[in-house]
């Protein structure tokens, strides 16, 4: 996980610290404001921390116990000032006669850039005098630099966990075609294109509609050679001309056999499949095109089911079509 840190002195009464974690910021939020996270990284090495109460909203507190690895316990008690989710925290640490004697107030924001967070921390002491006097007895210079480096720590776990469990939800295919990209891209988005090499062999689409930009509807009715319908819908969230497509897809209005061979006891009139998220990507291999589609689904166990219906054959004979078509040039 790339990070970058550093921890400076802005004014005689401040201690700052910044770091950059690769992962996004509601991420980094709710490591920083979640019990359950927060319990994980905070306190410098060798430290644990055991949470009295957490209630992360202006007026609410937070009272914990910080465990040193001598076997010393630091009490704490934070109280929340601002909390604007997800892009800046301020509260006041001390202030009450049961804690630690420390007290200081932190302004914490967080950064999105990109696919990472870069987090400001921000230690305002009552005098220069203090501020030294924390450092000095406290370690609170270093101890913040470990506690953030504890935080990428958890973060990559969090991060690693999420991927894991997202590839599991993943039904992707790949496939490169002799043809430009540019062609390969009108090919999936002209509706006069898909219409002639959407859905498996023997498979027709007498609707196909398509309104391709951010926030557009599609809807492509399937029609197999029993005349069976099977309709598909969605929204387009991102395009990125000739390179992405990203768009949700619904399959609700399927027939309800299709629903059974899912879930076989699924209630009546519910949709076992749910919304789909479908990531379409185009690389260009210098007058080839490298195809690869990631379909997300709500959990593994449909995942599995759509690959025992024959969902990686239906893509495949799609795109066979799809590769006979851009050979042809698209030009009819």
């Amino acid at each position: 996980m790339a990070a970058s840190k550093s921890a400076g002195v802005v004014s005689d009464r401040e201690l700052v610290f910044t770091r950059v974690f690769a992962a996004p910021r509601e991420l980094v939020w709710k490591a920083w404001t979640q019990q359950e996270h927060v319990g994980q990284w905070w306190g410098p090495n060798g430290f644990t921390t055991t949470t009295h109460e957490m209630n992360v909203k202006p007026g609410g507190a937070w009272r914990f116990i910080m465990h040193g690895p001598d076997g010393r316990d630091y009490p704490n008690r934070i109280h929340f000032i601002e909390v604007a989710e997800p892009e800046r925290l301020v509260y006041r640490h001390g202030g009450d006669g049961d804690v630690e004697d420390v007290e200081f107030h932190v302004t914490v924001t967080f950064t999105q850039q990109g696919k990472q967070t870069a987090l400001t921390m921000r230690m305002l002491f009552p005098s220069a005098e203090e501020r030294e006097r924390v450092v000095r007895e406290y370690g609170a210079d270093e101890g913040a630099v470990q506690t953030l480096n504890r935080l990428n720590t958890h973060l990559h776990a969090m991060v690693a966990r999420i991927e894991s469990a997202a590839t599991e939800r993943d039904l992707v295919i790949s496939r490169e075609f002799d043809a430009p990209r540019e062609l390969v891209w009108k090919a999936w988005t002209d509706p006069a294109h898909v219409a002639r090499w959407w859905g498996p062999n023997t498979f027709s689409n007498p609707v196909c509609e398509m309104d391709v930009r951010p926030g557009g509807a599609f809807r492509i009715v399937m029609r197999g050679p029993d005349g069976v319908d099977f309709p598909v819908k969605g929204v387009y969230r991102e395009i990125v001309e000739p390179s992405r497509l990203v768009m949700t897809m619904d399959l609700s209005e399927h027939p309800e056999e299709f629903k059974d061979l899912i879930d076989p006891n699924r209630p009546k009139d519910s949709d076992p499949v749910g919304e789909l998220l479908q990531t379409v990507a185009f690389e260009d291999l210098g007058g080839r095109t490298r195809l690869t589609i990631r379909t997300r689904v709500r959990t593994a166990a449909i995942r599995d089911a759509m690959l025992r219906m024959g969902g990686t054959q239906g893509w495949s004979e799609s795109l066979e079509r799809l590769a006979d078509l851009v050979a042809k040039g698209a030009s009819s």
